[in-house]
């Protein structure tokens, strides 16, 4: 199986597929809590175009209360399982800070760790990636979860997040993580407003010097429905002009719920700054004069 950071670290874009386990997240909390739905959402999101399934049993949204390990265990390892013995051929991540329930979601099948925490919620994190050989994603939050969205503040979110990024990789590499392993995330809405979120696309580029993948997550965001006046169900045209914003900018892994709308975006964003075109023989039914 071919790693999807390595993609992303060639130049080309991959879509990360959201698979909540969870009561409780922003946008589809309680719709996958049976493990038997959860699986073939992440079958679909895969048929989608997702090549990252991104599976995750507690909430980061703001306000969220912690989950105890063993429930989060209970949600997250039947469906990381159930998706292998499906065949399912996308990377599989395990959203979690706890390490714990990364080295158990590894054993199932996981290959990536998506920390929000970028290894600072829990101290045996860096080993458990390290001794696994795993990919992981490093994420900025400014505080945790319950509290990050009370009046953050940054003299320069860019400068900040930007220092506090290459410090967790130097961490984990000093860990013994391999760099050619780590994307990076600077973020969008862990405790930033909407001006910084919108600043921290703008000079996405920024980012991107550290020389590692940006990984984005607009997806649906509440900063989309406070500047298009949209409830959740609603974003998804915000959520494409996000990420191609982001995709023009230099990031290359999207973290979505709705894979099909923004793969396709993507694809045509790509091929576009790319000025080439592969694909298979367009039929009768595909082309068009226009």
């Amino acid at each position: 199986m071919t790693s999807a950071v390595a993609t992303a670290a060639a130049g080309d874009f991959v879509v990360m597929g959201v698979v909540n386990v969870t009561p409780d997240s922003f946008s589809d909390g309680g719709l996958y809590l049976d493990p038997s739905a959860a699986i073939e959402h992440g079958l679909e999101l895969e048929r989608s175009g997702a090549s990252i399934l991104d599976v995750g049993g507690e909430s980061t949204r703001p306000g969220a209360n912690p989950v105890s390990e063993e429930e989060e265990l209970r949600r997250v390892v039947p469906v990381i399982e159930g998706l292998r013995t499906a065949g399912s051929a996308a990377q599989i991540s395990i959203d979690t800070s706890k390490a714990a329930v990364a080295k158990a979601a590894l054993a199932a099948g996981a290959t990536l760790v998506n920390d929000v925490t970028a290894l600072r919620g829990d101290e045996e994190m860096a080993a458990v990636v390290a001794g696994a050989g795993a990919d992981c994603c490093l994420m900025h939050m400014l505080g945790e979860p319950r509290t990050m969205q009370r009046n953050p503040h940054y003299d320069d979110v860019v400068g900040e997040v930007k220092r506090f990024l290459e410090q967790r990789m130097e961490l984990a590499v000093s860990h013994g993580v391999s760099e050619s392993r780590i994307l990076l995330d600077p973020g969008i809405g862990f405790g930033k407003t909407t001006e910084h979120n919108l600043e921290l696309l703008r000079r996405l580029d920024e980012l991107v010097a550290l020389g590692r993948p940006v990984a984005i997550g607009t997806s649906r965001k509440s900063f989309l429905g406070r500047i298009t006046a949209k409830p959740v169900e609603d974003r998804i045209a915000a959520t494409i002009a996000t990420n191609v914003l982001a995709y023009e900018r230099g990031a290359r892994v999207f973290r979505v719920h709705d894979a099909g709308p923004i793969h396709d975006a993507l694809a045509i964003v790509a091929a576009t700054v790319k000025r080439q075109w592969a694909t298979t023989t367009p039929t009768s039914s595909t082309m068009s004069t226009t």
